[in-house]
């Protein structure tokens, strides 16, 4: 949300580094240029729609006055169009539910309008920060279902922020798995659950419970607490929690480098990992 300038400053505060969209460092661009892309080209869902939506305007009004102002409608057709989206959706009685406020919404019908409201202007890219946090597991699917559909229908390419390692795994196409801020391993979904090749991931994979395996079998946890982002230890932040590590792991900081195709990893024991793992399983 930093890059889109969505979090004043402070708090918010980029410490360096590039994001290259279409080919544009969005870090360096000016306020009108990120204008034009907010909403147009990248848009949100985000985690909590309650705070998200005005309570004292009406959907329709809200829809309406992303796609008056990047699509150059009038109003009249950003209300026609409004309601197609509410359609889209999923939202039943569409013509009549636009005109209720976000209060007289259930929580799932509240997030249906979210995705509404980020596939308006038809974006390149939809940043879903944690789309489902307090829904229903029957709710959670449908949403779910519902991205990716119309992620399918229209092209949009969609980058999807979760704990859940069981949507990661149904939904998402590749994974980047990251820890105290930093990307730690980067590859595809198969690949990393497969072959995981940084003990983070390795630790995160193991924990969850599995249906195979006994009942009386004591889940895996990764021993230690995170630490705090304003204090990091030098060198590899996950060292102090990970058993593998080495007494460089304490003092330098492994950056990411290719373990297979499209496969990356930031650890210095990233070729051992596997070894490890099937040691400890047999």
């Amino acid at each position: 949300m930093s890059i889109l300038q969505l979090i004043p400053y402070p708090p918010g505060i980029i410490v360096g580094g590039k994001v290259l969209f279409k080919g544009k460092d969005l870090l360096r661009a000016t306020d009108e240029e990120l204008r034009k892309v907010r909403g147009a080209q990248i848009a949100m869902i985000f985690q909590e729609p309650t705070t998200s939506l005005n309570p004292v305007l009406s959907v329709r009004l809200q829809l309406a006055e992303s796609l008056e102002l990047h699509r150059g409608i009038s109003r009249h057709e950003g209300y026609e169009e409004a309601v197609k989206l509410i359609k889209l959706v999923g939202i039943p009685d569409a013509e009549r539910r636009a005109e209720d406020y976000p209060y007289q919404f259930s929580g799932g019908m509240q997030q249906r309008i979210m995705m509404a409201m980020a596939l308006a202007c038809n974006p390149d890219l939809i940043i879903a920060d944690e789309p489902t946090t307090s829904l229903d597991v029957t709710v959670q699917a449908q949403l779910l279902e519902l991205i990716d559909n119309l992620r399918s229908q229209y092209g949009t390419a969609v980058i999807l922020i979760t704990h859940n390692l069981g949507v990661v795994a149904r939904y998402v196409d590749r994974v980047n798995v990251m820890y105290a801020g930093r990307l730690v391993e980067s590859g595809p979904t198969d690949e990393i659950y497969g072959a995981s090749r940084h003990p983070y991931t390795m630790g995160l994979i193991r924990s969850v419970p599995r249906l195979d395996l006994p009942r009386d079998r004591k889940l895996y946890v990764i021993d230690g607490l995170p630490p705090h982002l304003a204090h990091l230890p030098e060198g590899c932040a996950f060292s102090p929690r990970c058993k593998y590590a080495l007494d460089r792991c304490h003092t330098e900081r492994p950056e990411l480098e290719e373990v297979g195709e499209n496969h990356l990893s930031a650890c210095f024991r990233r070729n051992e990992v596997e070894l490890f793992k099937r040691e400890e399983e047999d």
